[in-house]
């Protein structure tokens, strides 16, 4: 049996995703029997570097999710719109559905997924997390077995190449974003990128995959990597530290339960010796921890034609061999996504981490006194006090924290912030 594919979208990914399909040679036997259909553009007259009749491409984007011969269809245009509508018109017409659109997953999959559930048909999204790396799949599939306890890792590749340079090259942010935008690495508009949002897409999906429950995007906190300097990265360095902006997902605890999660992004700085750290360039990593498993990372190219449309085929072979051997019209429960309550999330404030945090000061004596009262009189253990020189006139401090629950360490910083002595807070990371 042949199944019928809709492609909509012919960029980067879609390019790669044709090229694997037209070459069969030495890749799954399965592959045999997909059929790239019909293909949607935006311009039939742009240049491609792929082979494909003129008949099978069309602009109406809307013909091909209603066509009576597609199986499956394909969504590789980005963006919230017209990309949600296409995909509900897809499933309305009990089409089966691949996307690589993390931001219409993060937004709208509850009311993608019901829609899906209700006609009977998958949606799977394997490339909108972690390009090439297969983790969607392992989170639904593999380690269906674990109580997973947390997500965590990097999960945007733009940032991270740019930490990367900043951390080797000793550059400041500007200098190294408008480099990587010259390159290609960074978009015209980084915002979703260098504000975390891309990031809290992504740590959203892999959240509810790996929870079981639903995730609203508002309640992810999202912090960038806009005020982390070249500075704050040198002295990362000297305490055994590198920064890389993580997305993390974890079960907290709260009065003796364990059904909260604390789900966000921010700048991080990570051990030297921790798996991550070594993690550099445009390359993504996510760690999972779980019982029994243990840990496990997954590790790869986060982006790109090959990587991207490697997860964007993966997905198609899978829903094919359902189809294949399916007798019965219902979900298969380990390729569907069927949850429906949505995960408590634990405020910020509640959040028990390490911080990092740089303080311009006068350069006058009883600082550090004064910043350890303060500190103390809110709960907050120091563990280590650094004066490392002036800058501008005046004295810079270090100090990294012991284990310290979000609210107190604010209220420690507000308070410090009212001395005399202290200039300002340039800097506060927190630590994993």
């Amino acid at each position: 049996m042949t199944y019928k594919i809709g492609l909509l979208g012919l960029g980067t990914v879609g390019t790669g995703t044709v090229q694997i399909l037209q070459d069969k040679a030495l890749r799954h036997p399965l592959l045999q029997e997909l059929e790239i259909y019909r293909v949607g553009v935006r311009s039939l007259d742009k240049p491609r570097s792929v082979v494909l009749p003129e008949a099978m491409l069309t602009t109406d984007l809307d013909d091909i999710v209603s066509d009576r011969a597609v199986d499956i269809v394909v969504e590789l245009i980005g963006g919230l719109e017209p990309a949600r509508s296409l995909i509900l018109k897809a499933i309305s017409h009990g089409k089966h559905v691949v996307t690589a659109n993390k931001a219409v997953i993060s937004r709208y999959g509850p009311e993608i997924f019901d829609a899906a559930n209700e006609k009977g048909v998958y949606v799977m999204l394997e490339a909108a997390v972690g390009g090439g790396i297969p983790v969607i799949q392992p989170l639904k599939q593999s380690l269906g077995a674990n109580r997973i306890t947390s997500v965590f890792g990097i999960v945007n590749g733009t940032t991270n190449y740019i930490l990367t340079r900043m951390r080797f090259e000793g550059a400041d942010f500007d200098a190294v974003l408008a480099d990587a935008q010259r390159l290609g690495y960074a978009e015209a508009d980084p915002t979703a990128d260098v504000d975390g949002l891309d990031a809290a897409d992504k740590i959203a999906i892999l959240a509810s995959l790996a929870f079981g429950g639903r995730i609203k995007l508002e309640d992810v906190f999202c912090e960038g990597i806009k005020k982390v300097s070249a500075a704050d990265i040198a002295y990362a360095e000297k305490l055994g530290f590198v920064i890389k902006l993580l997305g993390v997902a974890r079960r907290v605890e709260s009065d003796g339960e364990t059904d909260r999660l604390s789900v966000r992004v921010h700048p991080t700085l990570v051990p030297l010796a921790h798996p991550l750290a070594s993690i550099n360039g445009v390359y993504n990593a996510i760690l999972i921890e779980g019982e029994p498993l243990g840990q496990v990372m997954f590790f790869g190219p986060g982006a790109g034609a090959g990587p991207t449309a490697s997860a964007v085929v993966a997905d198609i072979l899978n829903v094919a061999a359902v189809l294949k051997t399916e007798t019965e019209p219902i979900p298969h429960p380990l390729i569907s996504c069927n949850h429906q309550h949505y995960c408590p999330i634990a405020p910020m404030a509640d959040l028990v981490t390490r911080f990092y945090a740089r303080f311009l000061t006068k350069d006058s004596a009883g600082v550090i006194g004064y910043l350890g009262t303060c500190f103390g009189n809110n709960g907050v253990s120091l563990e280590s006090v650094v004066q490392t020189g002036m800058r501008d006139g005046l004295a810079e401090i270090v100090v990294v924290t012991h284990d310290v629950r979000e609210g107190n360490f604010s209220a420690a910083l507000s308070e410090i912030s009212q001395l005399d002595a202290i200039a300002s807070i340039p800097s506060v990371l927190r630590v994993l």
